[in-house]
């Protein structure tokens, strides 16, 4: 189920070209990432911030700094064919973990953009993941 300050910055990006300019949320580099749930094979959608890596996007599983992946991991896991709204634009992309040295400096160059997720990784112990989201054709 969508929150109603979810459907907000849904609105909010839809109709700036995918910025968010009210709230705050205001002028982070958000997407709507489109799932399929793992157990339900329903559409799922979530709200996250990312990065880019050349011309892939790439997001961190950090989930609030929680001991545990957030659910859309598991989706992008079972499934990783996924929608995604970000930069004015929507497309098709497929998920896949980063893992070792590149699992490393994809989160190095995430933190230093985005230097609040540092403070997630001192609530936990846990790896976080760093998904890569590439274009389909």
């Amino acid at each position: 189920m969508t929150t109603d300050f979810a459907k907000m910055l849904i609105g909010d990006m839809r109709a700036h070209d995918g910025v968010v300019t009210t709230g705050p949320m205001a002028g982070r580099p958000l997407m709507v990432l489109t799932t399929t749930g793992a157990q339900s094979g329903q559409e799922r959608t979530a709200i996250v911030t990312y990065t880019r890596d050349g011309d892939r996007f790439v997001i961190a599983g950090v989930n609030g700094g929680s001991p545990s992946n957030p659910a859309w991991f598991f989706n992008l896991v079972a499934n990783p064919e996924v929608t995604v709204e970000a930069a004015g634009e929507t497309f098709e992309a497929r998920a896949a973990a980063a893992s070792g040295d590149e699992r490393d400096r994809l989160w190095a160059q995430h933190v230093s953009e985005r230097p609040e997720f540092s403070d997630y990784q001192k609530q936990t112990e846990r790896k976080f993941p760093m998904i890569v989201l590439m274009r389909m054709a």
